[in-house]
């Protein structure tokens, strides 16, 4: 009885060890992807750390900083954020009111979380652009985070089967061959992968620091550009690697006909 319970507990193990690794994103999703003269003003805002396709989540400490920029300049937000769950873990969220035309790119950066089952910490730079009122200037501007994607496709504006192009910025200079994750946000988790495969799709950045996707399907798509930081930080006294990933949020939408 012994034995094959043993035998069953490692049987169990390998199973858990092989199994498809879930990809990490922070996530930074606006209530409309864009803002028009018809729509809401006030825009809600939900930031969390998660597994968009699986939807899976984890519990994410309060970012350590998070701002809109827009025509040139910043804001801090940090202190309009409030705590709500997403995918029954700890979230934030916070309400931006657009009273005027422009491109506004709200970033997030958030404190370093444990992975204990990659022995590393993540760190997220998040971003997602957001125009209103018909400007679409400064799109492609940057934030200066320390590892980013800078959109060479307008971020906004696209329809499903649409290609998105990025170029990979790590320390203010290109990433050649940076590898890049891409995600569907699942939210009413209709979509279903056919593989593991399926679940995290990957691309890599040229010599030039770009790459490029075409998303099959309408909805909110992450891609985040990975790397490991320079420097290292400790865990229960031991110094451990730190991957730090660049993330854009973008909006895919349906191709619509005239009834």
């Amino acid at each position: 009885m012994k034995k094959n319970y043993a035998t069953l507990v490692a049987m169990v193990a390998v199973l858990l060890v092989s199994g498809p690794a879930f990809a990490h994103f922070g996530m930074l999703i606006p209530s409309q992807a864009t803002v028009s003269k018809a729509d809401p003003k006030t825009v809600d805002l939900q930031i969390s750390f998660s597994h968009p396709m699986e939807m899976v989540g984890m519990d994410m400490a309060k970012p350590k900083a998070f701002g809109v920029m827009a025509g040139g300049s910043k804001a801090d937000l940090l202190g309009t954020l409030k705590p709500i769950q997403v995918m029954s873990k700890a979230a934030w969220s916070s309400q931006f009111n657009f009273k005027k035309p422009g491109v506004y790119i709200f970033h997030m950066e958030p404190e370093p979380y444990w992975e204990p089952a990659e022995d590393c910490f993540i760190v997220h730079y998040t971003k997602v652009v957001v125009p209103a009122f018909g400007d679409e200037e400064g799109w492609d501007k940057e934030v200066g985070h320390k590892i980013e994607i800078v959109p060479l496709t307008r971020p906004f504006g696209l329809y499903a089967g649409n290609v998105f192009q990025g170029v990979v910025m790590l320390d203010g200079k290109k990433m050649p061959y940076a590898e890049v994750e891409v995600e569907f946000y699942n939210k009413d988790e209709k979509a279903e992968a056919p593989t593991e495969y399926m679940v995290t799709q990957v691309v890599k950045s040229d010599r030039n620091g770009v790459f490029t996707y075409a998303a099959p399907k309408a909805g909110w798509w992450g891609f985040a550009a990975l790397a490991t930081a320079d420097s290292k930080m400790k865990k229960d006294g031991k110094e451990k690697a730190v991957e730090i990933g660049g993330v854009i949020w973008v909006y895919f939408h349906d191709w619509q006909m005239k009834k």
